[in-house]
């Protein structure tokens, strides 16, 4: 049995087992018991009551978060020309189209988010094999297939994420980082967790929510009383 440190005799020192905290707590919490050297994620998993394998109980949306990720977000935005000064003007890391669709066809991808225009997405389909298993692949649904390229930059570098229910039904995403205030992290996660209720498939039946863990990049999860999200 590998000797506990003394962070880790901290944080089970700390953290109640299978105690549901309130949000509050938890967040305040999550600043006590992460001791990473640098500035650690804020994750949250939400357990939903859908069959994700079933067209009509697919959760999938975007958001944009109060206060940010806390991350500095690489967006590459394809696009033609007469759409390049936008894009920049935006903020946009990279702008191009030919250049960019050789160089992710010899395997660069060092991007967070790409941004496209419907005109140009026959070039960027054959890019599927590549973009798609690394989420990467723009889509309408995110916003990222727009004729309004400046501001679906800026969106993104404000802070909107997309997120999607997995095979198992949960719902995964980075709502900041822990060296926001508890309050900022509380926004976050609440503009979060609203977005996914009003997300609810009407062939859903039953509990909707069924748990919610929030954690640091290499901290322990708290399970959050779901009840506490929307009244603090």
């Amino acid at each position: 049995m590998s000797k506990l440190t003394k962070n880790k005799k901290l944080v089970l020192a700390k953290v109640e087992p299978n105690k549901a905290y309130k949000l509050s707590e938890a967040a305040a919490l999550l600043k006590e018991i992460t001791f990473t050297k640098f500035d650690a994620s804020v994750d949250v998993d939400m357990r939903l009551g859908v069959d994700p394998r079933k067209s009509n109980q697919m959760v999938r949306g975007v958001v944009t978060l109060p206060h940010g990720t806390g991350k500095e977000v690489k967006v590459l935005v394809l696009c033609t020309p007469d759409k390049e000064a936008e894009a920049q003007a935006a903020g946009a890391d990279y702008v191009g189209l030919d250049e960019y669709i050789d160089k992710i066809k010899a395997g660069w991808t060092d991007v967070d988010v790409i941004i496209t225009t419907p005109n140009v997405m026959a070039k960027v389909g054959a890019l599927g094999r590549i973009l798609g298993p690394r989420g990467l692949m723009p889509n309408p649904k995110t916003g990222t297939v727009t004729m309004e390229v400046g501001k679906a930059v800026s969106e993104v570098k404000a802070g909107k994420i997309d997120f999607k229910v997995d095979k198992f039904g949960i719902v995964h995403a980075a709502v900041g980082k822990i060296s926001f205030t508890p309050e900022q992290i509380m926004d976050n996660v609440k503009e979060f967790m609203s977005t996914i209720i009003k997300l609810k498939p009407s062939a859903a039946k039953g509990t909707y929510v069924k748990s919610i863990s929030l954690s640091t990049t290499m901290s322990p999860g708290l399970q959050l009383d779901p009840k506490s999200v929307d009244n603090k």
